[in-house]
């Protein structure tokens, strides 16, 4: 019995194994499931491998850079900065316009009435006559108020002092012209040719001096238009200034009467175009006072200039280098002409 049980249950294993056997080798193995295994520590990348940039289009690394990225094309250029007002008590620029002189349009109402474009409290400081050794102590008085003007220079003038009229310049005013010689254009001495020479000979006179064309703006001398005069600027689209109020001071007795003149018509006009001359010296001396007058008056500066630069006829450029007898633009620097040897 116990033979018979025994060969029964060795019968059964011996089939069980048999039957796994057979399984195992005529069934294809499964793949072995995914095991956690502990990492293998990176090995460090090649030197090359490792300085390269990262990759262009990886949006979250870009975007932490300690550098900025390189703006792109499509952005406009940064405009100057113009330079800060070192006094912040300045009279300063209150506006600024800018003149279409299409026509001859003029300004100033003693003469000129078409265009009151100024609101009250509003003035324009306008200078006849520079440039002159007087003039840096005005554009002194003027830049610290960081305010600025208009210039009417003698074309004479400028061949004296071309270096000023280029300070002048440099100091951001606008420049415009006063004829050649300060010649009265009504004088009955005067054919129109010669008006017309006094005209252009003084813009060519400017343009000389500062290698650039001025601002086709022109004030008659003494105030003294005509009708062909008048119909000859506006030919050649430049603009007449006249004035509001005058300060006189070419026979002011000094400085203190230099400042009464003006702001006692000025306070009883309320505004206005101001004829001044950066010539005299009471108004030189004057003028830091006076600006300061104006700030307390609550009077603003408005400065003027022209949309479109004045295009100077050639054949009073050719007559003026050929009355001064010298090259219309030196042909040498200055410093290779001029040297400090001791100081």
């Amino acid at each position: 019995m116990r033979n018979a049980l025994g060969l029964m249950l060795a019968s059964v294993v011996t089939a069980l194994v048999i039957t796994g056997v057979w399984f195992w080798t005529s069934s294809p193995q499964a793949a072995a499931p995914p095991q956690t295994v502990a990492a293998r520590a990176a090995e460090p990348l090649p030197a090359s491998a490792a300085a390269r940039p990262a990759l262009k289009d990886d949006v979250e690394i870009t975007a932490s850079l300690t550098k900025p990225a390189p703006a792109p094309a499509s952005v406009p250029a940064a405009q100057p900065m113009r330079s800060a007002c070192a006094n912040p008590d300045a009279l300063g620029v209150s506006r600024t316009v800018v003149i279409d002189t299409t026509g001859g349009p003029g300004f100033g109402f003693l003469q000129y009435k078409q265009f009151d474009f100024l609101t009250d409290k509003e003035v324009v400081l306008t200078f006849d006559d520079g440039p002159w050794p007087t003039t840096p102590a005005v554009l002194k008085a003027l830049a610290d108020e960081c305010t600025k003007a208009l210039f009417f220079p003698v074309g004479k003038h400028t061949t004296y002092h071309p270096e000023i009229l280029k300070q002048v310049a440099a100091a951001g005013h606008t420049i415009g012209s006063h004829t050649w010689s300060h010649a009265h254009l009504d004088s009955k001495k005067l054919t129109e040719a010669q008006a017309k020479e006094e005209i252009e000979k003084g813009f060519s006179a400017v343009k000389m001096a500062l290698g650039t064309a001025p601002a086709p703006f022109f004030r008659f001398p003494g105030l003294a238009h005509t009708q062909p005069a008048l119909g000859y600027l506006a030919s050649r689209n430049i603009s007449m200034f006249s004035v509001d109020v005058d300060s006189n001071d070419f026979k002011s007795s000094g400085p203190d009467q230099v400042i009464q003149n003006v702001m006692t018509k000025l306070d009883k006009q309320g505004k206005g175009v101001i004829l001044m001359h950066d010539l005299q010296k009471n108004t030189a001396i004057a003028l830091p006072t006076l600006l300061r007058r104006l700030k307390a008056g609550g009077y603003k500066v408005v400065q003027m200039k022209a949309k479109e630069q004045l295009e100077t006829l050639a054949e009073y450029d050719a007559m003026l280098v050929k009355d001064q007898k010298v090259p219309a633009v030196a042909s040498r620097p200055i410093s290779s002409v001029v040297q400090t040897v001791s100081q």
